[in-house]
Formats: structure tokens, C-alpha cells, sequence
């Protein structure tokens, strides 16, 4: 008799799954329209609603319709004597969630596809550094940076369970909405994850969370990925010895477990999040914010963020070589927050502090770090011994225009010191300028926002480019079409 373990099973099954997967999602389409035709019928046929409440169509018509369509164009302007880089890409997809049946299940389902409508040579690398793009190629698929047309993804395919009032149960492929594992909205599409999720908000002031995730498709990519095989997409840097990480391909781990409570009551709000990564690392992680009452329209707000992290098993792999974390590595932090909330104006002073005895590590592939000095387009992860201090002020002038202004300071380690700069960026200086339009009445669900963002050194360089392209003395923008409905 043939005995097969948890991980062996697994893959078994999941290799007679994958296959199937690209013809279920292109008969996605004919799926959502067969259905959508249905409850046309039984909305606009000429026979008594009534009689018809025991009908396919009156059951589909009950369901909800969901949809996306996002146009987002990223330019890079480098150093006069590096290369440039642009991007258009354009997208669209549609989902389905049925209601209730058999009184506690949902079933959902959503799917993608997009276009590079145009862009420079995205797979060519820099004549200078031969370092290869970094931000426009994340647009669309980073393993594949010359497809223009074929970029379509299955994204949600769940089964919910209703536990209680307003407890869930959902497994599938679904939306990530955790610390450290999230959909980080910053190109064409989130990440998401496979995984059974609960969720139980059966007390008033305490929801708490578990997942069990054993697949990851990250963002900038349309394939599905088993957790170790997802580790590495993204560019890997360097060990600690100061040579090229050897972990693309050889991470060895399951899944990823997290334990997660949130507990809200009048001007507090407490979290306490551990995030498990087998034979890798864990990562325990708090918050605890304070909110005033209001006073003449405005509140005070006060908060700070802990967390240690620890390398657990092999690091990714018995060789040192290929490791993801290397063994007994571990760090903490701590990131603190102040700031004023009104109808016109909301700022924050921010500031982190990482230690050196060791990289704060998580996958990039995943999601980007919660932490309150975080500015997008540029994280910390990959580093110890991090000082970070920024400000962030957002206006809103009236109530369809937010206008978000921003400046950080992040002193990192020395470029050269591999052990504690995994990516060798130097320290540096960010400014932030972004402005969203959120459109009313007809165009209600559309909106826009143009976003300037500005690297400059604090750091030594040292004259190599290398640590230059793409990181510091440059200036990204991105101008962003969301449309929701």
C-alpha cells in the first residue's frame, strides 16, 4: 500500500489541479456572461417574479456582481547617463459571488486580464550597471517582461462559510488582508494567496484571525506559486557574506501560518499579529493605538508598533548557500507614530527604528511591511540597523481631492555592509507628492491619482552605479486610472 505525506499529497494533487486551471479561467468569461444572461431573463421575462423564485436565475440574480478596470502608466527617470524606463498597461476583470445557499455557504469567483499597451525594452538590461528595470516591469508579468497580450490570471475561487453572526470561514484563492501578507496595490494587480482563512467577530470589541496559506500568486505575476517556489521572484540581493543570494529555487517551506487579534473599544485599538513562515522565519508583531476624543473638529492620535523576529528551522535550506534567513539570525523594532485627524487636514510624525543584529526579512513577494515610516515605492525590508524618521500631511481641500505630501529620512547601513544591506541601497531621502480625484454622480466608482516620487543619496555611493540605477537620484511617476463597479 502507497503512504503519502501531507506535503507529497499535496503536490500530488495539486499537479493534476494546475493544469486545468488556465481552461477554467478562460471559460470564466462565457461562465460570467451564460449567468449574467440568466438573471437578465429573469428580470426582464414577461412571466409573474412570483412564480419564479425557485429558479436558477432568481438564485444568480440574488448574487453579487463585481467588477475592476484600472489604467496605470509609470515613468522612471534615472541619472543623465542611466536608463530611462516607461510603461502603459491597461486591465479589466469581472466577479461573482452567489448568496447564501443551504443557509451558511457562498461560493465567489473573479478573474483578470491586462495589456502592455506600450513601453521601453523591459528586459534589457542597464549598458552601465547591467542592473535590468525595476518598477515598469512590475506592471505586468516580472518572469515574462516582453508579453504584451497574453496576461490574464484566475484570482478568487472560494468557498465561504457563514460560523455564527458574523464569523467566516473562506478557502480558496482570496485577498490577503494581513500585516505582513497583503495585496500591497502599488502596480497592476495585488497579491494574492490560497489559503483557509477564519475570521471570528463574534464579540464586540474582539475580532481574531487565523490562515493557513499553502499557495501565493505575487503581484506583478500571473502564475500561482507553492510558498517556498514564491520566495526569490523579486530580485534576491545579496548573503551576508556579500555574494549573490543563492535562495532562488531552493526555499524549502509549506506555508505560512498566522495568528492574528484585533481588539477595538472607545479611543484604543490593540493588535497583536504572529506571522509563522515554516522552516524560515516568525515574526511577532504589535500595535497599540490611541485616538482623542474630538474638540473643535480635530483629534489627537498617538501610536507604536513592536516586533521580533527569529529565524526558525533550516532558514529556507540545509545549505548555507541557499538560505532565505540565515541561521540564528533575528532582529526587532520598534516604529512610534503622532499626529492630528480633522475634516481638512490629517499629519503624522513618524519614525523606526530597526536593530543591527540582524536583516528584518520578509518576502517582498508577499506584501510590504506595516511599519509608519513606510512611503510607497521604496521599503526597508532587507535591512538592520535602520534609523527612519518621516512626515506625512494629506489634505483635502473639498471632499472629491486628497492631496497626500510626504518626506522621510532612512539612514541604512554602509552599501558595502552586506550582512545588515541585503539590496546595497544607500541611505537616502524620499519626497512624495500625490494627488487623488474620486469622481461623483454618473462617474461614481472612477477615480485618479498622479503620484511624484523623489530618491535622492544621504549615503556614500562610492562611484558605482550599481547603487545608484533605480534606488537613488531618481524620480518615479505614476498616473493611475481606478474604476469600480
Amino acid at each position: 500500500m502507497l503512504t503519502l505525506g501531507t506535503t507529497e499529497t499535496y503536490r500530488l494533487i495539486r499537479s493534476a489541479f494546475v493544469p486545468v486551471v488556465p481552461r477554467v479561467y478562460k471559460s470564466f468569461f462565457f461562465l460570467f456572461l451564460l449567468a449574467n444572461s440568466v438573471v437578465a431573463q429573469g428580470i426582464h421575462g414577461h412571466h409573474d417574479a412570483a412564480a419564479d423564485t425557485n429558479t436558477l436565475s432568481h438564485f444568480f440574480g440574488k448574487g453579487r456582481f463585481y467588477g475592476h478596470a484600472r489604467s496605470y502608466w509609470a515613468v522612471t527617470l534615472n541619472q543623465q547617463n542611466l536608463t530611462d524606463a516607461y510603461a502603459w498597461g491597461v486591465g479589466a476583470g469581472i466577479g461573482y459571488e452567489t448568496p447564501k445557499f443551504l443557509k451558511r455557504f457562498q461560493l465567489g469567483m473573479s478573474g483578470f486580464f491586462m495589456f502592455n499597451l506600450a513601453s521601453s525594452d523591459l528586459a534589457q538590461a542597464d549598458p552601465t550597471t547591467g542592473q535590468t528595470n525595476r518598477y515598469e516591469v512590475g506592471l505586468f508579468d516580472i518572469e515574462r517582461p516582453n508579453d504584451h497580450e497574453d496576461l490574464d490570471r484566475l484570482e478568487e475561487l472560494f468557498v465561504k462559510l457563514h460560523l455564527g453572526k458574523k464569523s467566516l470561514l473562506t478557502v480558496g484563492r482570496q485577498i490577503p488582508q494581513t500585516p505582513f501578507v497583503n495585496p500591497q496595490d502599488g502596480r497592476m494587480r495585488p497579491t494574492l494567496i490560497e489559503a483557509a482563512t477564519l475570521e471570528l467577530n463574534e464579540w464586540k470589541n474582539l475580532k481574531l484571525h487565523g490562515s493557513y496559506t499553502w499557495a501565493v500568486s505575487p503581484r506583478s505575476t500571473v502564475r500561482w506559486f507553492e510558498v517556498g517556489e514564491s520566495i526569490g521572484i523579486y530580485p534576491v540581493g545579496v548573503d551576508v557574506n556579500g555574494k549573490p543570494s543563492g535562495y532562488k529555487n531552493h526555499v524549502e517551506s509549506s506555508y505560512i501560518g498566522i495568528l492574528g487579534g484585533i481588539f477595538q473599544k472607545k479611543q484604543w485599538n490593540v493588535q497583536l499579529w504572529n506571522t509563522y513562515v515554516q522552516n524560515i522565519t516568525n515574526t511577532l508583531w504589535t500595535k497599540i493605538e490611541y485616538k482623542s476624543k474630538p474638540r473643535a473638529g480635530k483629534n489627537w492620535m498617538a501610536g507604536v508598533q513592536l516586533f521580533q523576529q527569529n529565524t526558525v528551522g533550516e532558514g529556507g535550506n540545509a545549505d548555507p548557500t541557499k538560505v532565505y534567513s540565515a541561521a540564528h539570525q533575528g532582529t526587532r523594532g520598534i516604529s512610534g507614530r503622532v499626529g492630528q485627524q480633522s475634516a481638512k487636514l490629517d499629519w503624522y510624525l513618524n519614525a523606526t527604528r530597526i536593530a543591527a543584529d540582524g536583516r528584518f526579512l520578509m518576502p517582498r513577494e508577499w506584501g510590504r511591511e506595516p511599519f509608519y515610516t513606510f512611503m510607497p515605492r521604496e521599503r526597508n525590508e532587507g535591512y538592520g540597523d535602520v534609523t527612519a524618521t518621516s512626515l506625512n500631511m494629506y489634505f483635502k481641500p473639498e471632499k472629491h481631492v486628497k492631496i497626500e505630501l510626504s518626506g522621510g529620512y532612512f539612514q541604512l547601513p554602509d552599501v558595502k555592509n552586506s550582512a545588515l544591506n541585503k539590496y546595497g541601497m544607500p541611505s537616502y531621502s524620499q519626497l512624495n507628492l500625490g494627488v487623488t480625484y474620486q469622481f461623483d454622480h454618473y462617474l461614481k466608482g472612477l477615480n485618479a491619482l498622479l503620484l511624484v516620487v523623489r530618491k535622492d543619496p544621504l549615503g556614500e555611493t562610492y562611484q558605482n552605479e550599481r547603487f545608484v540605477f533605480n534606488k537613488v537620484n531618481m524620480t518615479h511617476l505614476n498616473f493611475i486610472i481606478n474604476y469600480h463597479y
